[in-house]
């Protein structure tokens, strides 16, 4: 029996910032609510600092563009 492929998601499956940014608040929504386990908070807190990585990663990578088109339109290239 073959192993399951643990190939990367494409581009249309990613979440964008947006989507990124509404799980988060969902998240810490869960966890303020007092309800959970401590083991599905802990879950929940986990996923929380994943996606908080990533959605960081991806708004450096936001505001490098933002920098470079800046730099583009002073230098006159625009």
């Amino acid at each position: 029996m073959a192993a399951p492929s643990k190939k990367k998601p494409s581009a249309e499956e990613e979440p964008t910032f947006d989507e990124r940014l509404a799980r988060l608040e969902k998240l810490v929504a869960e966890l303020e609510g007092g309800e959970l386990t401590l083991e599905d908070s802990l879950a929940r807190y986990g996923e929380g600092v994943k996606i908080l990585r990533v959605a960081r990663e991806q708004l450096e990578g936001y505001q490098r563009k933002v920098e470079e088109l800046s730099a583009d339109s002073a230098d006159g290239d625009v």
